[in-house]
């Protein structure tokens, strides 16, 4: 490494002069890594194939890559695939090969960000990992089997990555503190206990987030008489001002269906939760009311027909006011339709008869229901008149409304909770027959 590299490497933030370098220095990720595993097994043996790595950020993807490269015989090739086009990767190609064919040497490419792929440059790689010219070795925070396409999936081998322990990001933190050439241990550096399992804790399974707050707390706290510093709870709490809030595209959606199945189930408090997760994360607040409005109709319905008046109510206020101010019309919302009573009838009913429509054949409306101001009509509607409803006690006369293919038909079904109590003693009171 030439002087200028070094200045570089002496520069670069904390967490990534602290990257393992060995597989015995690896923090975390036992289940792929640890003694005995698959993958260690053909890292150790130089035997590794296509693999792709995914998981949250801070997790050691790059940082197990990095250590593959320095443990195998192979050549690496670097590339990002935010920046890199399918020239890059053709420059690879040829190299690799290249190295096949004169050396017998095999080769890697490590890309990151691997789920921004596009089509065209997968197409330009697997020709390569088909005879074996090149290796790849994805790098992702994105589900590669809904993220990437099926071909590069299929040709490589998928692992894993989980949020660090909170002793793993603990021990990350101790680490740099006494490491002399990478870290801090030139240093006279005392945290607490309180400091760093705060910072374990806030981290959220991101060792990258522990370090970055261990070193702006460093670099920021004056030394005491004696060249101490002296990092605690209060400076902790400082360096890291809010929990670090994960949310990919996986955790996106994972976070929302889990907010859709509280309101189901009638859980405010999980389904208040949630919420506050998200809009944390940085979703937009409209895409969980949206699916409020949904729910309201869709787990409620007729259950409590007000449920509904009550979303769209959020919406307005969330449209009008915006955030902050519209949480807690949002947080109220929310808990009218969990505490409210619950029934699937109106999706069973739409649903039902929207099969009904999409697979009859129906001959035609009929007659007595037709539009009466044509000259057809008029002469069709002889044989059977229409029943004017109001003409009837209170309001209700029983008439066939359905065609003829589906006259028996029954697609609502009220269940015999809230408001649907009602809609079973008016049917009795007008004396409405049940079809089945």
């Amino acid at each position: 490494m030439d002087l200028f590299s070094q200045n570089i490497k002496k520069n670069a933030p904390l967490a990534d002069r602290m990257r393992p370098q060995t597989l015995d220095d690896f923090l975390g990720q036992r289940h792929i890594v640890g003694e005995g595993t698959l993958l260690r097994r053909a890292i150790e043996a130089d035997r590794l194939g296509s693999c792709i790595f995914w998981g949250p950020p801070g997790t050691g993807k790059s940082t197990l890559a990095e250590i593959i490269a320095n443990t195998t015989g192979s050549d690496f090739y670097k590339l990002n695939a935010v920046t890199s086009g399918v020239k890059d990767v053709r420059e690879v190609i040829d190299k690799a090969e290249n190295a096949l064919k004169m050396y017998e040497r095999e080769s890697f490419l490590l890309l990151d960000e691997c789920h921004r792929w596009s089509k065209s440059q997968s197409d330009s790689v697997l020709p390569a990992m088909e005879k074996g010219i090149i290796k790849l070795i994805g790098s992702t925070t994105e589900n590669p089997m809904a993220s990437m396409t099926n071909a590069i999936v299929s040709r490589s081998r998928l692992f894993e990555f989980y949020p660090l322990g909170q002793e793993d990001i603990s021990e990350a933190i101790y680490r740099a503190v006494a490491d002399p050439a990478r870290g801090y241990g030139n240093m006279k550096i005392e945290i607490s206990g309180d400091a760093a399992d705060h910072w374990a804790d806030i981290a959220e399974g991101d060792a990258r987030t522990a370090l970055n707050a261990l070193e702006l707390a460093i670099l920021t706290t004056s030394p005491d008489e004696d060249g101490v510093v002296h990092i605690t709870l209060e400076i902790a709490e400082q360096s890291i001002q809010q929990r670090a809030v994960r949310m990919d595209d996986n955790e996106y959606y994972d976070m929302l269906s889990a907010f859709c199945k509280s309101l189901r189930g009638s859980d405010s408090d999980a389904a208040l939760f949630w919420f506050s997760r998200m809009v944390q994360g940085g979703m937009d607040p409209r895409v969980p009311v949206r699916r409020m409005m949904a729910h309201a109709s869709e787990d409620v319905g007729l259950a409590n027909p007000s449920v509904l008046n009550q979303c769209v109510a959020a919406m307005q206020a969330l449209e009008f006011n915006g955030m902050p101010e519209a949480r807690l019309n949002i947080a109220q919302a929310i808990i009218y339709l969990c505490e409210s009573p619950k029934s699937n009838s109106v999706v069973m009913a739409i649903d039902a008869a929207a099969h009904d429509a999409k697979n009859t054949n129906i001959k035609k409306v009929p007659p007595y229901l037709q539009d009466g101001n044509f000259e057809k009509a008029k002469h069709d509607q002889q044989s059977a008149q229409y029943k004017y409803a109001h003409n009837y006690p209170h309001h209700y006369v029983e008439q066939q409304y359905l065609p003829d293919e589906l006259k028996d038909k029954v697609y609502y079904k009220p269940s015999f909770e809230g408001y649907e109590k009602k809609i079973h003693e008016y049917r009795k009171f007008i004396g409405k027959k049940d079809k089945d």
